[in-house]
């Protein structure tokens, strides 16, 4: 049975793929991607009754990833001598030089390490994948099929985005559940190439670009992957993940040399995390289609990389260079919230939050406390919902008002009311309590507790997004409309918007379960205690205590008694606002007649503060600094 589920989750994607690269017909496609989605999301949650395992599949396999290793590399080779990157070719022939002298030279007898070993954050990252991802792809059948209408395609590139899409699932859930880290390794190069195809999808100037830019990061990531396998392997005698966890803290405390190794992979998931200075591969990453976005921001790539962070946060508990982490994650999280603050594009807003959230988990790792961690695992989970969520929601308001400027979306709920109520709710699960994102936000500012610039910076962060996120939500919320007619949407496109919006509200709902079956148990096998105990469903510790369901029931109160009084008012009762004169509509549009008896249109528009939060303003200083403190985590925290 155990072989099977490891099989459907990881193999089956990859078959998957290549039938649909192939495959010409969309019915048939979209019938392939729907059952492929159902089986994943049935094979991820009978993996977790499972619970925690060790597997190694036959032989053939490890020759199998050695080969896929420097198929990769070879096509990255290629794609960098084609764009005449000269980053891309040095580093790519760095790793097939240093991998053909440690696969064939050094580590000869790494296939005698399990190849697979799950956790309840493995377990944890599977369902991420495999449920939000899926939601996703399914998505993706309506979505680029308007798409390709609005380029005027004449031939489909269909084949190929689906392709690159379920390979990148399969690629991920192999990512998460690897114990060989050469294993690791080949699933983490495969997310990079995923990702590269998919941001130049369409092919236009644009997208070329941002993907070669994508690329050159993330290959520079993967270079600091392998030599940082190297390290450790040389350190402590083992590919095996499970073993490093295991024995990692005696390498740390004895001398501290384990701490290079950990310096390199915990720098390769920065850059996967996109994180400052290497931020804008994914903010380019915005050109792509809608789906290639959210897949990026919620269940795949950015997640790779907070997911090592996390994982190995164990190994390097307790030094100096846990302390740098810490301090890294803090600051990137209130700067590319600033960020975020000063952009009307819905899509940079999006991409700039995620890049906060993500060095807020990074923040966790690094303080690296078992309440921490939890945070961590607790921001990983709700923040796949929710920002899979916003970024469809953003997706499909696009291609009805042909904008996502947030400023067109006033008044959206008279031309798309069920969208913006499912954009509603997502943007209440990312910033109200007692939903989880705002929950694990309460749960990391906590655990800063001592750590008096830490928990400013936290505290401050957390501000600026609730800025943010109340500015979208009042501006759809903010324009009276008379009752509207529920728009048309494709069945792929309308199902996962709401299995997401459900997803949100239900598993915050029941956040204390989650904590309980899944993250609780995990904490306590690294750090030895779970920071939590809940009573009566409420988190407690000795810090303070979050109350989930007393919230939950003043929300359905509050939420009742306003539904109410909104159904009394009539059309007749929605007015425009006073405008400085008397009020008149020219072809469609409201006004008031100025001086001279003149119509002046009416316009309205937040504040940006962008001599403050602007990305001219403040993105040169944020990567200075960051790359400041990345200087000072290698030679005070790791050296």
């Amino acid at each position: 049975m155990l072989d099977t589920l490891v099989f459907v989750t990881v193999l089956l994607p990859f078959l998957v793929a290549a039938v649909l690269l192939v495959l010409r017909e969309q019915n048939l496609r979209k019938v392939i991607l729907v059952a492929t989605a159902g089986v994943l999301a049935l094979a991820s949650l009978a993996m977790l009754r499972g619970g925690a395992f060790i597997m190694s599949p036959a032989p053939l396999y490890d020759s199998l990833i050695t080969l896929g290793d420097f198929v990769i590399l070879f096509v990255v080779l290629f794609v960098g001598m084609k764009r005449k990157n000269q980053i891309i070719i040095w580093l790519s022939v760095a790793q097939i030089v240093a991998l053909i002298w440690f696969d064939f030279f050094t580590a000869k007898a790494h296939g005698s390490v399990p190849a697979f070993f799950a956790d309840d954050l493995s377990l944890v990252m599977v369902l991420v994948i495999s449920i939000v991802g899926s939601l996703i792809a399914v998505y993706g059948i309506g979505y680029m099929k308007e798409h390709e209408e609005h380029l005027h395609l004449t031939k489909s590139k269909q084949p190929q985005f689906f392709f690159f899409i379920v390979l990148f699932l399969g690629a991920m859930n192999g990512l998460v559940l690897a114990n060989n880290l050469l294993w690791m390794y080949f699933f983490w190069e495969c997310t990079t190439l995923c990702s590269f195809m998919l941001i130049g999808h369409d092919g236009t100037e644009i997208a070329r670009k941002n993907a070669e830019r994508a690329l050159w990061m993330n290959v520079l990531g993967g270079t600091a992957f392998l030599f940082g396998i190297i390290l450790l392997q040389k350190i402590t005698g083992t590919l095996s993940l499970q073993e490093v966890l295991a024995r990692g803290p005696e390498f740390a405390v004895a001398g501290g040399a384990i701490l290079v190794p950990m310096f390199l992979l915990v720098f390769a998931g920065m850059t996967k995390a996109a994180q400052a200075p290497f931020q804008s591969w994914l903010t380019g990453a915005m050109v792509a289609p809608t789906p290639v976005s959210a897949l990026l921001h919620s269940s795949t790539m950015v997640k790779a990389g907070v997911y090592i962070i996390v994982r190995l946060a164990p190994v390097y508990a307790g030094t100096y260079f846990s302390n740098f982490v810490a301090l890294f994650g803090a600051f990137v999280f209130l700067a590319t919230a600033c960020l975020a603050a000063g952009q009307s594009n819905g899509k940079k807003i999006l991409a700039y939050s995620t890049i906060s959230n993500l060095a807020l988990i990074i923040a966790c790792a690094g303080i690296n406390t078992p309440a921490a961690i939890t945070a961590a695992i607790m921001l990983i989970l709700f923040h796949a919902i929710s920002k899979a969520l916003m970024f469809l929601c953003v997706g499909a308001i696009e291609q009805k008002i042909g904008s996502r400027d947030i400023e067109d979306m006033r008044g959206l709920f008279a031309v798309m009311p069920r969208t913006a109520l499912v954009a509603i709710i997502g943007i209440m699960t990312m910033m109200l309590p007692p939903f989880g994102m705002l929950m694990a936000k309460w749960m990391a500012i906590e655990s800063a507790q001592g750590q008096f610039l830490l928990m400013i910076m936290l505290a401050l962060g957390s501000g600026v997004t609730v800025l943010f996120w109340c500015r979208w939500a009042g501006l759809m919320l903010g324009t009276p409309v008379p009752k509207a007619k529920p728009e048309a949407q494709d069945i792929t496109v309308r199902a996962p918007l709401y299995i997401l919006a459900g997803l949100a509200l239900v598993v915050s709902f029941f956040s204390p379960v989650v904590y309980s079956t899944l993250v609780a148990p995990v904490v306590t096998m690294y750090y030895k205690t779970a920071p939590y105990v809940l009573r009566y469903g409420n988190f407690e510790s000795q810090a303070g205590i979050f109350l989930i369901y007393p919230l939950f029931i003043l929300l359905g109160l509050g939420f009742y008694f306003a539904l109410k009084q909104a159904r009394k008012v009539t059309a007749a009762q929605c007015s425009q606002p006073y405008m400085c004169g008397e009020q008149m509509t020219v072809d469609g549009k409201p006004g008031f007649l100025g001086p001279l008896q003149q119509y002046v249109a009416a316009a309205s528009g937040n504040y940006y503060l962008e001599q403050f939060f602007g990305e001219e303003m403040l993105s040169k200083w944020i990567n200075v600094i960051a790359l400041a403190v990345l200087v000072i985590m290698l030679f005070g925290g790791a050296l």
